[in-house]
């Protein structure tokens, strides 16, 4: 009997003018933006449909417009019976609430929170990422550790085989750079981020993400969601809070995540 998964996309997919076209043909869509709106007490609607995109590409926006667009599709499609779902960092939350485990109205508000807090973590601490096409992950992994002597730096996505992102402070991330051109990688492109996400940089947001989860009321999961962390699924309420405290800096180990799914 086939399966079916529900994958859920993380931020860097926003673009100006999404939803409009579910604001304008559904009344669940509607119903669900003007919520976010109240809820928040911000134009979300506004960002969402009409940028600028300078202010959409805000941490603190981008998160929850692109968790607003995710939950709205996944419930314009429930009828479809999901086996599992997982998301791509921010992703795991629109997950979540596809799988009952939170509550749109409650899960909102802690994507908000949690925008925010990444937000002011990378104002406070000045980093950068860099994505390495063509090397091992443990060669990755390895030139990192070798490059953290001038910086911080570490592996902070593992998206597909041969093809990882880093994260850390700007003088680490170069010089891993430098290590991964130099060990033959076919490409290393630095990456247009305001923040250097899923690296020892996001600490300070782990905190305040924390008391945002602790007023989150979490249920049992209709079906299992698969963590960035482990790439393993979770069941148990405090695995999963664990886990997304965790996330904010640990590498999100998409690759393993779609083997093991």
């Amino acid at each position: 009997m086939s399966k079916k998964a529900f994958l859920f996309p993380g931020q860097g997919s926003q673009y100006v003018g999404m939803a409009k076209d579910l604001f304008e043909k559904s009344v669940e869509a509607k119903e669900m933006i003007r919520t976010a709106d109240d809820i928040l007490g911000v134009n979300l609607s506004y960002i969402m449909f009409n940028g600028p995109e300078e202010e959409l590409k805000q941490t603190q926006y981008t998160q929850p417009v692109i968790f607003l667009h995710s939950v709205i599709l996944a419930s314009i499609i429930r009828t479809i019976d999901a086996n599992a779902a997982a998301g791509h960092s921010l992703g795991e939350y629109s997950a979540y609430v596809a799988s009952g485990t939170i509550q749109f109205h409650e899960a909102i508000k802690l994507v908000r929170a949690r925008g925010v807090a990444m937000q002011e973590a990378g104002d406070q601490n000045k980093g950068t990422m860099a994505a390495v096409i063509g090397l091992e992950p443990e060669k990755v992994e390895s030139l990192c550790a070798e490059a953290s002597s001038t910086g911080v730096v570490q592996c902070a996505n593992f998206n597909s085989p041969g093809q990882i992102v880093i994260s850390g402070s700007v003088d680490g991330v170069k010089k891993a750079m430098e290590l991964c051109k130099g060990a033959g990688a076919k490409m290393v492109k630095e990456l247009v981020v305001s923040a250097a996400f899923h690296s020892p940089l996001m600490l300070s947001a782990k905190e305040k993400l924390n008391a945002a989860l602790d007023a989150t009321n979490f249920y049992k999961s209709k079906f299992p969601v698969y963590t960035n962390v482990t790439a393993e699924p979770v069941e148990s309420i405090s695995e999963i809070k664990s886990m997304l405290y965790e996330q904010i800096t640990a590498p999100v180990r998409w690759d393993e995540t779609i083997r093991n799914m």
